[in-house]
């Protein structure tokens, strides 16, 4: 759960401080606003990500173009735009990418805080020192450091080939700003995720979506409100790995999956008879089948009893709410 409520602060150990950086560091945090999003109830999305939603995103064009993550704004009737200095901005869902997790949002009034330029993800080499930039200035951010970058799967169907991992975490993660050492944008907030180490003990990081996945799909997502690629087949499952095992932990309503009877403890053993063993790779299998649409073959495994399912697959976007334009 995130922080969403005003009266919460980062720990100030934790806080970054001015003198530690080459660039204006609150003339940067600046750019950083609280994105606040009403979803429908009959939405696709509100039963699993709620009709309530709040984070943040950061303005990279004069235009009031606002980079957020995509779940907080998928679907969205309403978007509000806070700024530091408290001015609010109605805005509107411009586009949104489920491979690479990116949102774009509108917004429909001056905001009047500065651009925050886009930089380049490769900065974020293991230990280099990062900002974590919340909505609400140097108390709502964390001075952090690069911890890892690895590949990245998502129960939810999403694998990220690279992904930067930051260590402290930053509690109101959801669109955060990833600062790099010359001020600019270097990456955006995603999860909070846990990392073992020292044996038994877990940490929190935060998952984050490198910047260098944006230019290539920018012009598109402003023109259409989404990548200009083939849509991969969805299946609508959550998926788990334990232990080199594929686990269905549940199926979206009304999605590909569930009307093929996939079940909740179903275990994946192959994909078109090739045995899969991680997320990564169960999920890189169906997109290795074809566009959306297509019919993918499952061998299952419920409660010791070994047999194939086909799933005819679609395309997700089918499912979301058709956002209102301007």
């Amino acid at each position: 759960m995130t922080a969403d409520g005003e009266g919460w602060e980062v720990p100030e150990a934790e806080q970054p401080q001015p003198g530690h950086y080459r660039y204006d560091l609150d003339h940067a945090l600046e750019s950083v606003v609280r994105v606040g999003a009403r979803i429908a109830h009959g939405a696709f999305t509100a039963e699993s990500l709620g009709t309530e939603r709040a984070g943040n995103g950061v303005l990279i064009r004069e235009d009031g173009l606002i980079l957020t993550i995509g779940y907080l704004v998928t679907e969205a009737e309403e978007i509000w735009l806070t700024t530091n200095s408290g001015r609010v901005v109605p805005g509107h869902v411009l586009g949104y990418d489920q491979p690479t997790g990116f949102g774009l949002v509108q917004a429909l009034g001056p905001l009047d805080i500065p651009v925050m330029a886009i930089g380049c993800s490769q900065q974020a080499v293991v230990g280099a020192r990062v900002v974590i930039g919340g909505a609400g200035g140097r108390k709502h951010s964390v001075a952090a450091h690069v911890v890892a970058r690895r590949e990245f799967a998502g129960y939810w169907e999403y694998v990220l080939d690279e992904a930067v991992f930051t260590a402290p975490a930053h509690p109101n993660w959801g669109g955060t700003a990833v600062i790099g050492a010359e001020g600019d944008l270097i990456g955006i907030g995603s999860l909070q995720v846990p990392q073992q180490i020292h044996g038994s003990q877990v940490v929190p990081l935060n998952m984050i979506v490198p910047i260098d996945l944006l230019p290539p799909i920018l012009d598109d997502l402003c023109r259409m409100g989404s990548a200009d690629r083939p849509p991969r087949p969805w299946l609508g499952i959550y998926a788990a790995e334990t232990q080199e095992t594929i686990v269905i932990v549940g199926c979206a309503s009304r999605g590909p999956a569930q009307r093929a009877g996939l079940r909740e403890g179903d275990i994946v053993l192959a994909v078109a008879g090739r045995p899969v063993e991680t997320l990564a790779g169960f999920f890189r299998a169906i997109w290795a089948l074809g566009l959306a649409g297509v019919d993918v073959p499952l061998t299952l495994d419920r409660e010791g009893d070994v047999f194939d399912v086909g799933v005819t697959s679609s395309d997700r976007q089918h499912f979301l709410r058709r956002v209102r334009t301007h």
